[in-house]
C-alpha cells in the first residue's frame, strides 16, 4: 500500500472511531480490509481508497465497522464479574435502597457476550433484589455486531470460551448448529449504536460503566477525551471497569483507581483515595 494511501486510511479510522493504526499495524489493513474490497467487486486495496475518496456513507461505515470490530467471550478475565457480583453490587443495592434501580453500560459490547455475562450474574443474584430494576445498555459502533448481539446467537466455540457449563445448561438452547440465549436474559438488555467519541450525554446516567479494552485502541488525547465524557455520566458514587492493561493514571484526573480493587475505578472528587460509599468489606 502506498504511504499516502495509508495515511489516508489512517485518518479516516481515527476521525470516524477514534482507532489509531499505525505503520507496523499495516498487516491489519490487508486482512480485514481486503475482504471488504472482494465483496465491493474491487480489484485490491488500491481501488478501495480509490472508492473511499468519494464514497458516500455506506463504503466508510462498511470499512470502519470491518477495522472495529473486536473479539468478545462470556466472563472476560473472569475476576471483573466476581467483582461485580461480590463488591459491587452488594454496594448497588445499598446505596440506590431508595429507589431500587440502578444503570449500567457495556461500551464497545462487540457481540454482547459481557453485557449477557452481567445480566446472568444479575438473574443469579435476583432473589436478593426483589423489586429491582436494572438497566444494561450495550453499545457498539458496528451494526453487524448490534444485530448479532440482540439476537443472541452463538457458537459452541463462542459457548465454550468462558461460559460455566451450568450457566449454558440453564440460560440457552440448541437451534440447530448454534446456542441461543434464554429470551429471558435477551431482555434483560438494550443494544444501541452509539460512538465513544460522540457526547455521551443522550445516553443517560450510569451507576456503572463498563469500558474494558476500548481505551487501548486510541491515542492518548482520545482517552483523556472519553473519559472525561464518562465522568460527566457517571454519579459520584459510580463505578467505572477499564481492561486490566490500561489506567487513568496520566490520562485523565477525573477518575481515580479504588484501593485493592484492580480495573476498577471511582470519580476523582479530590482528598484520600478510597471506595465509594457503599463500597466496602470486600477485599
Amino acid at each position: 500500500m502506498r504511504p499516502e494511501d495509508f495515511d489516508f486510511i489512517a485518518k479516516l479510522l481515527k476521525d470516524r472511531s477514534g482507532l489509531v493504526i499505525t505503520r507496523d499495524k499495516a498487516y491489519l489493513l490487508e486482512s480485514r480490509l481486503t475482504p471488504v474490497a472482494r465483496k465491493r467487486g474491487l480489484k485490491g486495496l488500491d481501488d478501495l481508497v480509490a472508492s473511499l475518496r468519494t464514497a458516500g456513507e455506506d463504503l466508510l461505515r462498511e470499512v470502519t465497522e470491518a477495522m472495529t470490530t473486536n473479539e468478545s467471550f462470556f466472563f472476560r478475565d473472569i475476576k471483573p464479574f466476581d467483582q461485580f457480583k461480590d463488591v459491587v453490587l452488594p454496594a448497588m443495592l445499598k446505596t440506590r435502597a431508595a429507589k431500587k434501580s440502578f444503570r449500567i453500560w457495556s461500551a464497545a459490547s462487540s457481540s454482547g457476550q459481557e453485557a449477557y455475562s452481567l445480566a446472568m450474574i444479575l438473574k443469579e443474584e435476583a432473589p436478593k433484589m426483589p423489586g429491582w430494576r436494572v438497566e444494561i445498555v450495550g453499545t457498539d459502533i458496528s451494526n453487524e455486531m448490534l444485530e448479532k448481539a440482540k439476537a443472541g446467537l452463538y457458537s459452541q466455540f463462542e459457548v465454550q470460551r468462558g461460559l460455566p457449563i451450568q450457566l449454558l445448561v440453564k440460560y440457552f438452547k440448541k437451534n440447530n448448529e448454534m446456542w441461543q440465549i434464554d429470551p429471558s436474559i435477551r431482555a434483560m438488555v438494550q443494544f444501541r449504536e452509539y460512538n465513544l467519541l460522540h457526547d455521551l450525554k443522550s445516553l443517560g446516567q450510569f451507576d456503572v460503566v463498563f469500558c474494558r479494552n476500548v481505551l487501548i485502541y486510541f491515542d492518548q488525547p482520545t482517552k483523556g477525551r472519553v473519559l472525561d465524557n464518562i465522568s460527566k455520566i457517571i454519579p459520584d458514587d459510580g463505578f467505572l471497569y477499564l481492561g486490566g492493561a490500561e489506567t487513568v493514571l496520566g490520562i485523565s484526573d477525573k477518575f481515580k483507581p479504588i484501593p485493592e480493587q484492580r480495573g476498577i475505578y471511582c470519580r476523582n472528587l479530590g482528598g484520600a483515595s478510597a471506595a465509594p460509599s457503599g463500597f466496602g468489606g470486600v477485599r
